[in-house]
């Protein structure tokens, strides 16, 4: 479970990693992802939609169709796959929820969160997919 992300992200995330993952220039089914991932089908259908719209991922209709990266994977930061989903409001706003909260009317975690957000948002920044592929790998064969 995420503290920060909808579990829309952390699933395009995982997409996103695993298509890094597969060889160059293959194209994978959104079947294969979901099954692999056991990400429901449905839901992973709407996620590579936006990942798609968001310029991160292409896809192919027909028999030999699928999804697959935009770019090269050293271009693409996790940072990109939030912003494509969630947004990057969560990086501005109050872990709280108080409208009123900033600097100088602080809520009781505001300089906590300030330090955990910016430390969230460079290491989400400075991740790229490709450096992550392998562990990816690591992960989806012990699913």
């Amino acid at each position: 479970m995420t503290v920060i992300f909808s579990k829309k992200c952390e699933y395009g995330m995982q997409a996103i990693l695993y298509l890094a993952a597969r060889e160059k220039g293959n194209l994978v089914s959104s079947d294969e992802i979901s099954k692999v991932l056991k990400i429901p089908r449905e839901f992973i259908s709407k996620i590579l939609q936006s990942l798609r719209e968001s310029g991160l991922i292409i896809s192919n209709k027909g028999k030999s169709g699928g999804f697959g990266l935009a770019k090269d994977p050293s271009r693409i930061k996790l940072i990109d796959v939030v912003a494509a989903i969630d947004g990057l409001d969560i990086f501005d706003s109050c872990v709280l929820g108080f409208p009123e909260c900033s600097p100088t009317h602080p809520c009781p975690v505001h300089e906590t969160w300030g330090t955990l957000r910016t430390q969230a948002y460079d290491m989400l920044n400075s991740e790229t997919v490709d450096k992550l592929k392998d562990k990816t790998l690591n992960k989806i064969s012990s699913l």
